[in-house]
């Protein structure tokens, strides 16, 4: 049921509004002046405000400009004579959603009344679905309180209100895509379009069809123009993940693109302008990329106008607790189990893991957790994590640089151990204080090297 204020300075009037709109199923109240009206909208609980144009004291346009400013989800609709529709025009373009010509046939007043309250919930539901995406994609989706994660979240906000390129460095599964959303719902371009496409996912040859589109028959099986993703953004923001994929031809287009703002479709000769801003990621070191020939420098350094570095989360273990709270409940809730916990083994197991796959690893690994676990509480058991030994970490052929570095990590951290407990004497705490560690870690890895240092 919606609810309806009615404005008029005639009893008759007003008498004749409630009872059609009564009876169409609508809660009603009355006001016979403006005065009356802007006081009783204050609570904001009218849907809809029917009011005349032409009132003393305070007319429509004064009430609408009222309602306006302290409620400008609620809908106006004015009722005028047919010498003052110039007045009524300029209602709209103050924000009435249109206008009644006295006198007027009721069933063009339940057309029009219906009209504005779907209008209405329409624009309620927009505006609810865009706070649902902000949520899922923005900024309120990055979790995190270690000291790298709120220099990187202040590096975001510093500037997400530019128009400044942004390249995003750091291993996958970090939340690169996350900071990306997060920048533009927190910029002016908020209300426009978020497109954002992997340049890794898409064939090479198809890549450029997408970013610019095409006119009809410019390749096989071609018959229809194809908008790109550009073009479709205008006014809003392009998100390139994983851009250190995209091939060296097609480099040289987008460092154009990204000096002019222009581009041509595929087939076509007409030059098309647009305002895009542009934002990228890469797993890859494109440094090292550029010195192999493998990325353009210039499009580098083009892209690269406001780096930014996503830390890996073995680098801000003191997240892992909050993280795992959120997978938790999020996928109790959409596998529709009772809320789970996880127990302290558990939580020790995971921060002692060094999660090659980040916080993407992580949320596959609760995922996991939850559908496997019949009980209250999530164990080691349920995780799909464990810890190699020394004797299991080998370098076997064709180990990729991640396997490499674990290795040599392990080795080196073992061998510091064993340096510094032979300063200390094998004092255990003085060897936790000279290693910037508290003294259980240093305990655990004391086990897990199988150190037995003994005076």
């Amino acid at each position: 049921m919606s609810t309806i204020l009615v404005v008029d300075d005639k009893d008759s009037v007003r008498k004749m509004l409630s009872q059609t709109l009564v009876e169409d199923g609508h809660e009603v109240d009355v006001a016979k002046n403006g005065h009356t009206a802007a006081e009783k909208a204050k609570n904001g609980r009218y849907d809809l405000i029917l009011t005349d144009l032409k009132m003393p004291e305070m007319d429509g346009l004064e009430l609408l400009a009222h309602v306006k400013k302290t409620h400008p989800e609620t809908a106006v609709v004015m009722m005028t004579a047919y010498g003052t529709i110039e007045d009524a025009v300029t209602a709209m373009k103050q924000g009435a959603y249109d206008f009644l010509t006295k006198p007027f046939d009721p069933e063009r007043l339940r057309v029009l009344i219906g009209r504005a309250l779907e209008n209405r919930r329409l624009l309620a539901e927009n505006e609810l679905l865009k706070e649902e995406l902000a949520n899922r994609m923005g900024y309120n989706q990055i979790i995190g309180s270690a000291e790298v994660m709120k220099q990187t979240g202040l590096l975001i906000k510093k500037v997400a209100g530019s128009d400044t390129t942004v390249l995003f460095e750091g291993e996958s599964g970090t939340g690169k895509e996350l900071f990306a959303a997060a920048i533009h719902h927190l910029s002016p371009r908020r209300d426009k379009a978020y497109v954002t496409i992997n340049c890794a996912a898409i064939p090479r040859e198809l890549l450029e069809n997408e970013l610019f589109g095409s006119e009809s028959g410019a390749f096989t099986s071609s018959n229809a123009r194809k908008l790109g993703k550009f073009e479709i953004a205008d006014g809003g923001t392009v998100f390139l993940d994983e851009i250190g994929d995209m091939d060296m031809a097609l480099q040289a287009k987008m460092l154009r693109f990204l000096q002019q703002k222009t581009f041509e479709r595929l087939g076509g000769t007409k030059t098309y302008s647009v305002d895009v801003r542009v934002i990228a990621a890469t797993n890859i070191d494109l440094k090292t990329a550029c010195s192999q020939k493998k990325f353009r420098e210039d499009l580098f350094y083009r892209l690269s106008v406001f780096p930014v570095r996503v830390p890996a989360l073995r680098e801000r273990r003191d997240d892992i607790p909050k993280l795992v709270d959120y997978f938790v409940n999020k996928y109790c809730a959409e596998l529709k189990k009772p809320l789970k916990k996880v127990t302290n083994d558990a939580l020790k197991l995971m921060d002692r893991y060094n999660w090659p796959g980040n916080v993407r690893e992580l949320e596959n690994t609760i995922e996991r957790a939850i559908i496997l676990c019949e009980g209250k509480y999530i164990s080691p058991e349920h995780l799909a994590i464990r810890i190699p030994s020394t004797e299991e970490i080998q370098i076997r052929e064709g180990a990729g640089l991640k396997e490499v570095g674990q290795h040599a990590q392990m080795k080196a951290e073992r061998a510091m151990i064993l340096r510094v407990l032979g300063q200390t004497r094998g004092n255990k705490r003085k060897c936790s204080k000279v290693l910037k560690i508290d003294y259980t870690t240093l305990f655990e890895k004391m086990k897990r090297y199988k150190i037995d240092y003994r005076q």
